[in-house]
């Protein structure tokens, strides 16, 4: 791998951006990948590196940012076939390269650890935030009587929310135990955290949400709160407590997960919401192209195209009223 891209993957780490990397994996010449050519994508649709010519470029960058979204990875096969090169696994798609041949590329989306932001320093809290450290969620504590001695694995402790202390789409758990558990929840709240979970009696609760509605908070936002936090497995201990919590955090997760679509206009599970880029159909070979970071694009009579390759813009500019036509045909049949 080639430094600058292994400089440009530890910066987008360390900034906590969501990219992948793409690595050819397997060729069957005459392709001009590569096995071992690696390319990094942005979520934004930037595109870095080299796995093969410029056709293949609006594929990988789809398929890149369909994995960003999903959070999966994904083993692509572009063959002049896709049909004979169906095999479990492996996602199937046409090479629109005039050279041929076939590559295999795999795609790996390198994610941000899921944020797990913790109000209070009660038992329970310092028990989650050892098993959130443990199944991977990076752990912050706010509490302004916390001792940062008692929460060893968390990122930081914090005496007070500040601007972008709770980032968007987090995992939250209010446990401060009445005393500042209104502000927290209004504070976080416009934040849309993935979750957001208190500790709090029915009763307590029940006042929680009457001050919340008087202060302008919607019903349907309050819906989204659990209290009392975590799934009811009859938890008495704070161990107890905090490993109910955090499985409800898995839960809620994995489902929201399994249930996002994966369309065009589909936002990805996870940390934050993100739009994933809209596509259009190459009008020359038909090829789905992702309009975020095409090269090759083309506009006439006032209409955006968007091409996978330089060859198809070629064709179509040489004769567009053939390609729109025939286009318009494909949509009425």
């Amino acid at each position: 791998m080639r430094s600058d891209l292994l400089a440009l993957a530890s910066s987008l780490a360390a900034r906590d951006e969501r990219f992948a990397l793409v690595t050819v994996v397997r060729r069957e010449p005459p392709s001009s990948a590569r096995v071992g050519d690696v390319a990094v994508v942005t979520e934004a649709g930037e595109y870095h590196g080299w796995v093969g010519g410029g056709c293949t470029r609006s594929t990988v960058l789809r398929e890149a940012q369909r994995a960003i979204a999903d959070g999966e990875p994904r083993l692509l096969s572009l063959s002049l076939d896709p049909t004979g090169e169906r095999r479990p696994g492996v996602v199937a798609l046409p090479m629109t390269c005039d050279s041929g041949g076939t590559v295999e590329i795999y795609v790996e989306p390198v994610l941000p650890a899921p944020r797990l932001v913790l109000f209070g320093s009660a038992p329970a809290i310092r028990v989650l935030a050892r098993i959130g450290l443990a199944v991977g969620y990076r752990v912050e504590v706010i509490d302004p009587d916390a001792d940062p001695a008692d929460f060893p694995e968390a990122g930081g402790v914090r005496r007070e929310i500040a601007p972008g202390t709770v980032p968007r789409g987090a995992h939250v758990l209010v446990a401060t135990m009445g005393e500042r558990d209104l502000a927290a929840i209004e504070a976080v709240l416009p934040l849309a955290p993935a979750y957001l979970g208190v500790i709090a009696s029915p009763k307590r609760f029940a006042q929680l949400r009457d001050a919340l509605l008087a202060r302008g908070v919607s019903r349907a936002a309050l819906e989204r709160i659990a209290a009392p936090a975590g799934l009811d497995i009859g938890a008495r201990t704070p161990e107890e407590i905090a490993l109910s919590i955090m499985a409800q955090i898995v839960e809620r997760r994995r489902r929201a997960a399994a249930r996002a679509p994966q369309t065009e206009d589909s936002a990805p599970a996870g940390a934050s919401p993100q739009e994933v880029a809209r596509e259009a159909a190459d009008p020359v070979c038909g090829m789905s192209v992702m309009i975020a970071g095409a090269r090759h694009h083309a506009e006439v009579n006032g209409q955006s195209y968007y091409f996978c390759c330089a060859g198809c813009r070629t064709k179509f500019l040489a004769d567009p009223a053939h390609y729109v036509s025939t286009g318009a045909q494909a949509r009425r049949s």
